[in-house]
C-alpha cells in the first residue's frame, strides 16, 4: 500500500483520481488484513481503483459532476465482494461525466494523462481506471461499460478489459447510464488477473433486479478449435487509419496461427444495431439518470454530456417500440451469425485521436470510436479487449473477442493465449509479461470430467451446450481399443460409442471437458435416448465419464470405427451438421 501511494505521487496527475483515500487509513486497513493472516483470499492485499460512478462507502460518488455528488452509506455490491476477497480500495477515478463518452475528456476534473503520450486521449468513459492500471499505480481497477467504456480505454492504454455478460456482475450501487445495458467492467494487466477479480465479484444479487446470476465459468486451456468471425474486407471501417487496418490484418494472422478458423461475416447488422444506441430511445435512459439535475441546474453538466442526454427527452413511446421491434429482428440476425462462428474478433476501436482533435469535434469522433462497441450490450454479448499492436508513438491497437452472453470463460481462455503470444510489455511501464500459468489437466474437486465423442466436440454444433454450463477444455485423447463407433440413423446424424470385448475394438478420438458439478448434473439430465453417460476407459487406463449408446440402437447402423473419430468421419463423408 505504501508503494501504491508513492507511485501516485510520482505519476503526479491531479486529473487521475476524483477522490483518494487517506494514506494512513489505507495503510491501517492493510495492517489489519495482514494481522488476520488471510493469505488464501483471492485478492489478498491487492490495491484497487474504482470508477467514480460506483459507490465506495466513505468516499463521495460524483459521476464526474460535482453538483450530483452524494455520500453513499454502503459499498456497491461489486466493491463489497472485492473487499471480502481481500482487495483494498484506494480511491475513485475520473471518468467522462455520467459515463457518457468514449474519449475521456468530458470531465470538470480534467483529462487523465495518457501514459504513453499526453497529447492522445486516454479513452473513456472509464479513463482514470484504465490509466491507473496502465501507469502501474494499481494492478486492478473497476470501470463500467454500456457502449464500450470498458474496452476502448483498454486498447488505448495497452491493458486488458473484460466486459462481462449482462447481469453477471451486480450493478447495485452503480450510477446508471443505461440501466438495462450497464455492466461493471474490469481492467488489469493480464487476463488471469482480470479473471480473478471477475470471479470474486460474480454472482446473483437480490438488490439488483437486472442481476441474472450468471456464473463466470472457469478459465482454462485455450479451446483447440474455435471459429472466429471477422468483417468482410469491404466492411472494415478504420476512417483512413491505414496503420490500424494493417494492425488488424496482422492480428487476424496471429489468431489463425494460434489455431482459430477465420470466417468472414456480414457485419452490417451489427453496425445497424450500434446506431440504435444513440439514435434510438436508449438515450432516454441516460436522461433519466440525471433528469432532476438537467431540469433544475442544466449548467451543472458538461455541455457535450448535456447535449447528448437532453436528446432523451425527444423520443416518444411509439419511437421506443419501433426501435424495440427493430432490435429484436437484428438480434435474430446476430443469432444466425453465431450459429456459424463461436466468437467475433473485431478491432476494439478503428483509430484514436488527440485531445485537441476531440475537443474540436467531440461528437463525431466519439461516435467513430464506438464503431465496434456500441452494439455489444444491446445484443447481450460478452467481450474481452486485448492488446494487438504497440507503436513507438503511443498509438496502440487492440482487438476484442465477442461472444454470446454466458461464453465469457471460453473467449477469455483463448484471449490469454493471444495476449501471451504477443509478448508485449505490460501497460505503459515496460514490465515483461509473466509466463502463462499452467492449468490442471484434470477436473478439480468442484468439477466432473466428461468425455465427448460427437457434436459436442470443440468447434462442432453442440459444443455450445457445454460452454453454456461453464465447461472448460482439458485434453484431446483416445479411448482404449475396446470400442466400436457407429453412425446412428438419426437426424441430425449422431455417433454411437459401444463397448465391445477388450482389445477387439478401436481407439476412438475424444475430448475431455471439465464441468462444474451442477452443470454436469444438468447436462446428464438432458441426454436423450439411446445415448447415455457411462464410464469409458482411456488408452492409458484412466476411467472417465462419457457418452455411450444402448446396444439395441446400433442394429443396422454403419460401423465407422475405421475413421477413429467423429470429426474425421464427418469431414470425409460430408455428414450434415
Amino acid at each position: 500500500m505504501a508503494r501504491t501511494y508513492a507511485r501516485i505521487r510520482a505519476y503526479n496527475d491531479p486529473a487521475l483520481f476524483i477522490a483518494l483515500r487517506d494514506e494512513t487509513e489505507a495503510l491501517a486497513e492493510a495492517k489489519s488484513l495482514a494481522a488476520k493472516g488471510a493469505r488464501d483470499l483471492a485478492l489478498y492485499g491487492i490495491p484497487v481503483a474504482v470508477k467514480d460512478n460506483i459507490d465506495v462507502a466513505g468516499l463521495p460518488t460524483t459521476a464526474a459532476c460535482p453538483a450530483f455528488a452524494y455520500k453513499p452509506a454502503r459499498d456497491a455490491t461489486v466493491v463489497e465482494r472485492l473487499r471480502k476477497a481481500g482487495a483494498i480500495v484506494i480511491g475513485k477515478t475520473n471518468l467522462d461525466q455520467f459515463a457518457t463518452g468514449l474519449v475521456g475528456v468530458r470531465s470538470p476534473y480534467g483529462v487523465p494523462r495518457n501514459p504513453f503520450d499526453a497529447k492522445l486521449i486516454p479513452g473513456g468513459s472509464s479513463s482514470g481506471s484504465a490509466v491507473a492500471v496502465a501507469a502501474g499505480i494499481v494492478p486492478l481497477a473497476l470501470g463500467t461499460d454500456t457502449a464500450g467504456s470498458g474496452r476502448v480505454p483498454a486498447m488505448l492504454n495497452n491493458i486488458i478489459g473484460i466486459k462481462p455478460s449482462l447481469g453477471m456482475l451486480s450493478t447495485h450501487g452503480v450510477v446508471p447510464a443505461c440501466r438495462t445495458l450497464d455492466c461493471v467492467s474490469v481492467f488489469a494487466l493480464t487476463v488471469d488477473d482480470a479473471w480473478t477479480a471477475l470471479t470474486a465479484m460474480a454472482g446473483p444479487d437480490a438488490n439488483d433486479p437486472y442481476s441474472r446470476g450468471r456464473a463466470a465459468g472457469i478459465l482454462g486451456t485455450a479451446p483447440p478449435h474455435i471459429k472466429l468471425g471477422v468483417p468482410k474486407q469491404g466492411q472494415r471501417l478504420f476512417f483512413g487509419d491505414k496503420t490500424m487496418a494493417e494492425d488488424y490484418a496482422a492480428a487476424i494472422e496471429r489468431l489463425a496461427r494460434l489455431g482459430a478458423a477465420i470466417t468472414e461475416i456480414d457485419i452490417e447488422p451489427f453496425y445497424e444495431t450500434a446506431r440504435l444506441l444513440y439514435e434510438g430511445p436508449w438515450v432516454a435512459e441516460r436522461y433519466l439518470a440525471a433528469r432532476a439535475l438537467i431540469e433544475s441546474s442544466p449548467d451543472a453538466l458538461h455541455p457535450v454530456t448535456r447535449e447528448i442526454m437532453s436528446g432523451g427527452m425527444r423520443a416518444s413511446a411509439a419511437d421506443a417500440f419501433s426501435a424495440f421491434y427493430k432490435l429484436e429482428a437484428l438480434r435474430r440476425a446476430a443469432d444466425h451469425t453465431f450459429e456459424q462462428i463461436d466468437a467475433l474478433a473485431l478491432p476494439t476501436a478503428p483509430t484514436t485521436y488527440t485531445v485537441e482533435q476531440v475537443l474540436a469535434d467531440p461528437i463525431q469522433l466519439n461516435s467513430r470510436l464506438g464503431t465496434y462497441t456500441n452494439f455489444v450490450n444491446l445484443l447481450d454479448l460478452c467481450g474481452i479487449a486485448l492488446p494487438a499492436a504497440m507503436h513507438g508513438n503511443g498509438r496502440h491497437f487492440g482487438i476484442t473477442l465477442l461472444a454470446p452472453g454466458g461464453d465469457d470463460a471460453r473467449i477469455a481462455s483463448f484471449g490469454r493465449k493471444f495476449h501471451g503470444d504477443t509478448k508485449f510489455t505490460l501497460g505503459a511501464f515496460g514490465a515483461a509479461q509473466p509466463p502463462l500459468a499452467a492449468f490442471p489437466a484434470a477436473a478439480t474437486k468442484s468439477e466432473i470430467a466428461l468425455a465427448v465423442v460427437g457434436a459436442h466436440l470443440s468447434g462442432m454444433p453442440l459444443n455450445g451446450e457445454l460452454k453454456s454450463l461453464g465447461a472448460r477444455f482439458l485434453e484431446k485423447t483416445v479411448t482404449a481399443p475396446d470400442y466400436r463407433m457407429f453412425a446412428l440413423a438419426t437426424r441430425p446424424a449422431k455417433p454411437g460409442l459401444l463397448r465391445v470385448v477388450p482389445g477387439k475394438g478401436a481407439s476412438i478420438e475424444i475430448e475431455i471437458w471439465a464441468l462444474p458439478a451442477e452443470g454436469f448434473g444438468r447436462f446428464v439430465a438432458a441426454v436423450p435416448p439411446p445415448m447415455s453417460i457411462g464410464t469409458l476407459t482411456l488408452a492409458d487406463g484412466r476411467p472417465v465419464k462419457g457418452f455411450l449408446v444402448e446396444a439395441e440402437a446400433v442394429h443396422g447402423a454403419r460401423d465407422i470405427s475405421s475413421f477413429s473419430g467423429w470429426r474425421a468421419f464427418t469431414a470425409q463423408e460430408k455428414v450434415p451438421a
